[in-house]
């Protein structure tokens, strides 16, 4: 068996060191990632240090910045790991599609919707690859820690039973613990409205609002979460468990989260612009919310924390106001 990750980045790195110490010589892995520097970098010192710095990799995990030899590396793939941000993985799909087999499973561990299309990542993929087996890796996963080796649950959810059960046999380790999920449509809409719901808690976080408001935020945040997710057929259990709840909780909490940092000097008064001008990485809830604002739209859906938190962040209006308007909303039952 050998697998092919698609991405330099933290998460890319972490899944592929899991497997590779797991593993081992028997299930090679090869990272790849368009920076040949960076790559070169990591096979010579053995470390990400943009992403994880204090983290040594495996002996047994390889990287290749060279698309032939990639290309041919894909041929032979038994499985390929696609660790891209969402906005991403149609640039590159569309140049690696043709060197991909029909058939090979992928798994994805994108948080995201595509902002031109309103598609998830497994629906990327597949529109770009062909109908085949495709799994969401998810779940309250900090990449840092992961690499710490500190205990740590995920889910793995697809259509396809089989795969599922094949990831999750996979990375299931010491200090990692899979789960199986089936709902695919859900897990993929939590991991990546949980990241809308992270910046505005970082906005509370950095304006000094107090426990009591960023548990409201959390709380009404995952009610919004749930009406799109149910009205876009996903099942209202998936909110509640690790890839919803879970997920939702760590990334509000988390300082190393950079939904959170980001949404943190937004509360301390900078400009978006100006704070992804110096974030190493990408804010996915940055354009996830301007696809979660047409989602709602087209669904008929009220979601006012995210219709807030797209005015702060597309229509240059102040946090403070919008709060102020969320508070002052039309009194009703908590379960209407």
């Amino acid at each position: 068996m050998r697998i092919i990750t698609i991405g330099d980045g933290a998460m890319a790195t972490v899944c592929s060191q899991i497997l590779a110490e797991k593993h081992g010589a028997a299930l090679p892995v090869t990272m790849w990632g368009r920076n040949a520097e960076h790559l070169a970098k990591m096979q010579r010192e053995r470390v990400n240090a943009r992403y994880l710095p204090a983290v040594g990799l495996s002996e047994h995990l390889g990287f290749e910045a060279d698309e032939a030899r990639v290309f041919a590396g894909l041929t032979g793939a038994d499985l390929i790991l696609c660790a891209l941000p969402t906005q991403y993985i149609r640039a590159a799909l569309m140049r690696l599609a043709p060197h991909i087999p029909a058939g090979v499973p992928v798994v994805s561990v994108a948080k995201g919707i595509e902002i031109s299309t309103l598609l998830r990542p497994s629906q990327i993929i597949t529109e770009l690859l062909g109908r085949r087996p495709v799994a969401a890796f998810s779940g309250p996963s900090i990449a840092s820690e992961l690499a710490r080796k500190l205990p740590a649950t995920m889910v793995a959810a697809a259509d396809d039973a089989v795969l599922a059960q094949r990831v999750q046999e996979l990375f299931t380790c010491a200090y990692l613990r899979v789960y199986t999920n089936s709902d695919l449509i859900g897990v993929e809409l939590a991991g990546a409205l949980k990241n809308v719901v992270a910046i505005a808690a970082g906005i509370l976080q950095g304006m000094n609002a107090g426990h009591n408001a960023k548990a409201a935020l959390i709380s009404r945040g995952l009610v919004e979460i749930t009406r799109l997710g149910l009205a876009m057929g996903a099942q209202a259990e998936t909110f509640y468990g690790l890839a919803g709840l879970g997920d939702l909780v760590t990334t509000c909490f988390s300082p190393e989260g950079r939904n959170r940092t980001f949404g943190e000097r937004l509360g301390r008064g900078e400009k978006p612009e100006a704070i992804l001008a110096t974030m190493a990485g990408v804010v996915e809830g940055m354009p996830t919310t301007k696809a979660v604002y047409k989602l709602a739209k087209d669904h008929g859906i009220d979601m006012p924390i995210c219709r807030g938190l797209f005015a702060v962040l597309y229509e240059g209006a102040e946090p403070k106001s919008e709060i102020a308007q969320l508070m002052s909303r039309e009194s009703k039952c908590e379960t209407e």
